[in-house]
């Protein structure tokens, strides 16, 4: 009973100190600001018209340079998709198919059953366009992460805090600033961003105001924008956390 005892004054001390985190972590490098998101905790859940709203900049903005290389249209289903808008969406891709009887690979209308195309032949030609090749969005929201230090690292195995890589995706787009602080100077075609490691970022900001329409009266901001579509890769990069959620408790 005493260890009982001892162990929760211990985690109630160390959830209060996430609350007087470091503005800054090793260095100059701020720390991203915690967000609230529907998915946080054991009993978190996607919020379907998140997800929907973050797909949708995903295509009209995002999806010019990033890929999405391991989600299938099919998995669409799960964002609240009915089955002929995901016929209808994969239509609107062109995926490379065959070989066909000549033994020549062919484009054709993807299908439910395909995996989103990436938005570059080759790696060579993301290279050439971009100056280097553009992240893919599949596990990004998971591959992302920053150092919380101690205690806080401590506290996230009491509240099973995960939220590491869409706070600092979240940030990311958001960070951009129009002119660097004094005295810093940026190489030639970069942008600076005050949460990026270093600051100068050679993506320019992808985001502005009224950019993308939505229809469900949310706020067409670069903050709802950034919330969304950083919500929809963490979707696509564990889209069966609901369920492991579920096993787990």
């Amino acid at each position: 009973m005493l260890r009982t005892i001892l162990a929760l004054v211990l985690a109630g001390s160390l959830l209060s100190l996430t609350a007087v985190a470091p503005a800054v972590a090793a260095g100059d490098q701020p720390v991203p600001p915690r967000q609230k998101w529907s998915f946080s905790g054991p009993f978190g859940t996607y919020d379907r018209g998140q997800l929907q709203r973050g797909f949708k900049v995903y295509r009209e903005v995002c999806a010019v340079c990033h890929g999405l290389k391991l989600v299938a249209f099919r998995n669409l289903a799960e964002l609240g998709f009915s089955e002929a808008q995901v016929k209808t969406i994969a239509a609107e891709y062109k995926v490379q198919a065959g070989p066909n009887d000549q033994g020549e690979m062919f484009e054709r209308a993807g299908q439910p059953a395909d995996y989103f195309p990436a938005p570059w032949p080759n790696e060579n030609a993301a290279r050439v366009r971009y100056n280097g090749v553009p992240p893919d969005f599949s596990v990004l929201a998971k591959a992302r992460t920053y150092e919380r230090g101690f205690p806080w690292f401590v506290a996230d195995m009491f509240t099973q805090f995960q939220e590491q890589g869409v706070d600092y995706i979240h940030a990311l787009l958001t960070g951009y600033e129009e002119k660097p602080p004094a005295g810093v100077t940026l190489p030639a075609g970069n942008f600076y961003n005050k949460y990026f490691p270093g600051h100068a970022i050679s993506m320019p900001p992808p985001l502005s105001d009224k950019r993308v329409d939505y229809t469900d009266g949310s706020p067409a901001t670069v903050e709802q924008y950034s919330k969304d579509v950083t919500a929809f890769m963490m979707w696509a990069a564990e889209p069966h956390m609901e369920a492991r959620k579920r096993i787990g408790f």
